[in-house]
């Protein structure tokens, strides 16, 4: 059963103006439901453990935490306890949409300022880039007084970009980051990925643990419109006229391809990927991200 009883509703949360205040609210809901959660007594020591992984020393397990968690947890070597974390996040036009009060892009920010959040609470260092054909803005992984702020900032900036090129800011990104790092990118996946996949290699080779959020509104995932519709393309500005119950086969088709394929490339470079409508509360994305986090 999920810890989670009392879930912000997506459009509620985004109501609220304040991205600060927003995440503020998602990790409040976060805390009270790992609390209620299998994991309640461990969350203080997060930051000290790690999931346990196959071709880790059985040795090191922590059987106490075990028998209170069902889950297999190793306590972190001193090199382990401090990690350096990268946010990647699109910015382009395609973000914009939303079939409902908000846009992917108000959901994808509130979502990296909440990871901020958590993570620096976790002494860790966290660092943020912005892309949309190219990196647009980049702020080093750091934690001291002012980073936070520094993050909310750029957060709050409308997107501004036009399309979207995945590998070009994968590559940009591999360029400025030196140290082995996690790095979690953060959009809606729908442009071609085979320089993505090129970068995301590069990435691996490089030592860096990989997450992917691939960003979507519902409509976006199940085609749900009941009647013809003009769709424009905010990327292009190019206008269609669409019957969707003419094109719904076809869309879906298409699309459930392109989700193989994003889901397969992930899988042979060791990236975790989850998919994440816009419906979805963020108290279960970060539950699912903290519980489950790659090594």
């Amino acid at each position: 059963m999920s810890a989670f009883t009392n879930y912000i509703d997506p459009a509620a949360l985004m109501r609220v103006k304040s991205l600060e205040l927003r995440a503020r609210m998602v990790m409040e809901g976060f805390w009270k439901g790992l609390h209620r959660s299998p994991l309640h007594g461990f969350s203080v020591e997060f930051s000290e453990y790690r999931p346990y992984t196959r071709g880790d020393d059985p040795r090191f397990l922590d059987w106490k935490v075990m028998a209170r968690s069902d889950r297999a947890f190793i306590k972190k070597f001193e090199d382990e306890t401090n990690l350096r974390a990268h946010l990647l996040l699109d910015r382009s036009k395609s973000m914009t949409y939303g079939s409902g009060e908000f846009s992917k892009a108000d959901y994808a920010a509130t979502f990296a300022a909440t990871l901020s959040f958590f993570l620096m609470g976790q002494n860790d260092a966290v660092g943020l880039t912005t892309f949309d054909q190219k990196v647009d803005q980049h702020i080093p992984a750091r934690n001291r007084p002012g980073q936070l702020r520094r993050l909310m900032l750029q957060l709050e900036r409308a997107p501004y970009g036009e399309g979207t090129d995945l590998g070009a800011a994968m590559k940009g990104l591999h360029e400025l980051i030196r140290k082995r790092s996690f790095i979690v990118l953060m959009s809606d996946l729908l442009a071609p990925i085979d320089e993505l996949e090129k970068q995301i290699g590069y990435l691996a080779a490089g030592g860096h643990d990989l997450a992917i959020f691939q960003i979507l509104d519902p409509r976006e995932i199940d085609f749900d419109f009941d009647k013809a519709t003009h769709f424009r393309d905010n990327e292009t500005g190019k206008d269609l006229y669409i019957d969707p119950s003419v094109a719904r086969s076809g869309y879906l088709e298409r699309f459930q391809a392109h989700l193989d394929s994003v889901k397969s490339m992930c899988h042979r470079y060791g990236a975790h990927y989850r998919l994440v409508p816009t419906s979805e509360p963020l108290e279960s994305v970060l539950f699912e991200f903290v519980t489950n986090r790659p090594r």
